[in-house]
């Protein structure tokens, strides 16, 4: 099971460059906000994306989905985990509680 993040620190994190933040959705749910900063890897594209959109593999990520009840970011979790990532951590509460609290969201087309 992966380690969750609370939203304060993760805004934190954001805010210092100190995570890699991977949405775990479809595209068009990425496209239409996502994130500060954060990068688009559909959960069932870890394993062929993730070795060229996160060469580090001891860097922090932080992958999140929609809200609660979605389990896109789990699993894209242990997927990374599986893959030899160190310091992966989930925002299980997801795009929803980020917008819920006010902070921004970006749009626009994944990388």
């Amino acid at each position: 099971m992966t380690t969750p993040i609370t939203r304060d620190d993760l805004e934190a994190a954001i805010e210092t460059g100190a995570v890699t933040v991977v949405e775990t959705l479809r595209a068009e749910h990425f496209e239409q906000g996502h994130l500060p900063g954060a990068i688009h890897i559909h959960f069932e594209d870890i394993s062929e994306k993730a070795p060229i959109l996160l060469p580090d593999r001891d860097a922090a990520i932080v992958t999140y989905c929609s809200n609660t009840a979605c389990a896109n970011s789990e699993s894209a979790a242990n997927q990374l985990t599986a893959l030899g990532y160190t310091n992966v951590r989930k925002y299980a509460e997801g795009k929803q509680d980020w917008k819920a609290a006010g902070l921004p969201i970006e749009t626009g087309t994944p990388a």
